[in-house]
């Protein structure tokens, strides 16, 4: 075997790993690279087989991805962590404000409350999320399954909310919590779950579906997501707005398939990642972690705008997805915080890679979880126990 056999080989292999750690996550779902697959068609190129050209194509294909991967891990490698990054928070954005041409507020225009017609529809919507038994149908003796949907932070992030509801007596007796969010199974992997399996990995939705069935909770007792989802090594994807437009379409495909297999859910509750600015590898850095803020907020203002592939009226078509709306707004400048509240981000509040929450960090997020569905109009609604 040459030098340059030898080599070629050896960067398949290590793409082979990277892809794996990052969750196979390098390219969006039309360009992913099967790096074991690329493998396989090397080993056969160097013992003399002929390929064919399809083959070639995708060993090309291959390489070029990898060298890409390893273009944007330097990147990110060559960035030190930063207490805060200079960026505002869409909260704190105005009408007038300009982030890359995309204005202020979380469902833009510098609003941070939805359109009036959408948030009348919001509360309808939540005042059919009702205590409902197995077969779907509303009783006394029933069920609310809130189910959280994302990768690892937004488990981490969504026990910790759960260990603070427990303790919360104003909770409604009925409201139950499944964390269906995953460690490594970022918005490709529920997009497309088939590239999870190819690595050996359970399908997500399978494992979702065996922890609803763990828990006694039936699909139809389903009615409330909270989805807070990013994409693994978006270096990779491109930069603003083309990683976040990849994120939105994950999203979307996710979406879809969650009412199809629930068909009562009413609301998703959409949020987008905490600050990232400490990052020491290229999984989920800024600007790409603030930067995902916008994918949710493009899908709402999609469903607003009547996109139908995300319709959840029946009155207007077919269903196709439940309603959206902002969950609780994660991310803050670091240190410098933002300016409606007092949440900043602080070295303590992460693990040692600066992408995933530490135990306080943790905390912080289910604090806000807690905060929104004690505030936030609709979330209260099926959330609070009702007084007498």
């Amino acid at each position: 075997m040459t030098i340059q056999h030898t080599h070629v080989t050896r960067v398949l292999a290590l793409a082979a790993a990277f892809a794996t750690l990052l969750t196979g996550a390098v390219l969006g779902r039309q360009d992913r690279i099967d790096f074991a697959k690329a493998q396989q068609i090397r080993q056969r190129q160097l013992k003399g087989e002929s390929l064919s050209d399809e083959e070639r194509a995708y060993l090309e294909k291959a390489k070029a991805a990898f060298q890409k991967n390893q273009g944007a891990q330097a990147k990110v490698a060559a960035l030190a962590p930063k207490s805060s990054w200079g960026l505002t928070p869409l909260t704190d954005m105005t009408k007038e404000d300009r982030y890359q041409g995309q204005d202020g507020g979380l469902y833009g225009e510098g609003r941070n409350q939805p359109p009036e017609a959408h948030e009348q529809a919001a509360l309808r919507a939540a005042r059919e999320i009702v205590p409902r038994g197995p077969d779907g149908s509303p009783s006394p003796h029933g069920k609310v399954v809130v189910v959280s949907i994302g990768m690892s932070n937004t488990t981490q992030e969504f026990q910790a909310f759960q260990r603070l509801a427990r303790e919360d007596d104003t909770r409604h007796p009925s409201v139950v919590l499944i964390d269906g969010a995953q460690g490594g199974m970022e918005a490709s992997a529920w997009a497309d779950p088939e590239s999870v399996k190819r690595m050996g990995r359970v399908d997500p939705w399978v494992t979702l579906a065996s922890r609803l069935r763990a828990a006694n909770n039936s699909p139809e007792q389903v009615q409330v997501v909270w989805l807070k989802q990013a994409r693994a090594n978006p270096g990779a994807l491109g930069t603003f707005p083309h990683h976040a437009e990849r994120l939105r379409d994950d999203v979307a495909v996710c979406l879809r398939r969650l009412k199809s297999i629930y068909p009562n859910l009413r609301i998703a509750y959409l949020s987008s990642r905490i600050y990232a600015g400490n990052a020491t590898t290229p999984l989920n850095p800024e600007p790409f972690a603030y930067e995902g803020g916008f994918a949710m907020r493009w899908l709402i203002q999609d469903q607003v705008a009547g996109r139908g592939d995300l319709n959840p009226n029946a009155d207007t078509g077919a269903v196709k997805a439940p309603l959206l709306l902002w969950g609780p707004y994660l991310w803050a400048d670091g240190t410098t915080g933002r300016k409606h509240d007092d949440l900043v981000w602080s070295g303590e509040d992460f693990a040692n890679d600066g992408t995933h929450p530490s135990a306080n960090g943790q905390r912080k997020v289910a604090k806000l979880l807690l905060d929104f569905v004690h505030q936030d109009p609709t979330a209260k609604l099926w959330y609070l126990r009702q007084k007498d």
